[in-house]
């Protein structure tokens, strides 16, 4: 048997099938608009309810009610933080950052909503604000607030040969709910999911491909603030890598707190929460 597959030979029209236009596969022109300015209105004059600090390589949850808003802030040096959300009324009803990137994006913006697991694919939160919106994207194709990375976790550290390591956002936020709920850790970690890299800048590399982290341009004082559409239950880890410049999943990194701050508006709006639930199974699928 060969060592290796025989190199591939490009055929005739090779170029011509290359050259074919890209498709989007999911147009978002026809989805519900987000009327930021009735979220924006609602925003000035809320007055702040309640707040928390994520302390570095840790992580907390928190409730939030449906018509709040949360700002998540870097307060003490550059510090990314991977968020988790769940329907507070259904744990199994969770954060969708597959469906949520495809509808938006690899890297979500103002505007933009977090998208719950099927058969529910509600709104759970809209941007609602957004202090590195001015990033974009940079020479290397880097951006901020990616919905690519599924979060550093133990078990890819040690499968990559980096030994046991009990801080990555994985374990964090397991131990975060587990205290939450009052439960074990083994109890709720199948509850964690893929997140929002708040504040990582990630991309792909143009030759091979492969997802890239690099400096995050965080600073104090900036963050990212959303609109809960729905009561939820939020978990946030402050990442252990830092600023995530050199690597993850160690304590080589500096890391700095994270601020939570929970605001509610005099007068909430009151908005139909797009969902895609409404779809019917046929008849011959129902027994």
């Amino acid at each position: 048997m060969p060592d290796s597959a025989p190199p591939s030979t490009a055929p005739a029209d090779a170029q011509q099938r290359r050259q074919i236009p890209p498709v989007l596969v999911y147009p978002s022109q026809t989805l519900p608009d987000p009327d930021l300015a009735q979220l924006h209105a609602a925003r000035d004059g809320a007055v702040k309810v309640s707040e928390l600090r994520v302390p570095p390589r840790d992580g907390r949850c928190w409730d939030l009610a449906a018509g709040q808003f949360v700002r998540i802030s870097s307060i003490e040096g550059p510090q990314v933080g991977d968020l988790n959300l769940w329907a507070k009324d259904d744990l199994t009803e969770r954060f969708f950052s597959g469906k949520t990137r495809a509808l938006h994006g690899t890297h979500v913006k103002v505007g933009d909503r977090l998208w719950s697991t099927l058969p529910h694919l509600r709104a759970m939160a809209t941007i609602t604000a957004d202090s590195l919106g001015w990033y974009g994207t940079d020479p290397d194709g880097g951006r901020v607030h990616d919905v690519i990375g599924t979060r550093c976790d133990p078990y890819t550290q040690h499968l990559l040969g980096g030994g046991d390591y009990h801080h990555c956002c994985h374990s964090n936020l397991t131990n975060a709910m587990a205290r939450h709920l009052g439960k074990r850790p083994a109890e709720v970690e199948l509850l964690v999911h893929d997140v929002l890299n708040l504040f990582m800048c990630t991309g792909f590399t143009a030759d091979t491909g492969q997802y890239f982290m690099k400096a995050s341009p965080v600073r104090p004082g900036d963050y990212l603030e959303f609109f809960a559409e729905i009561d939820l239950i939020a978990g946030l880890s402050a990442c252990p890598g830092g600023d995530c410049s050199t690597g993850h999943s160690s304590d080589a990194a500096a890391c700095y707190p994270l601020l939570v701050e929970v605001f509610q508006p005099a007068d909430p709006p009151i908005r139909e929460v797009p969902r895609g639930d409404g779809y019917n199974w046929p008849a011959s699928s129902a027994s």
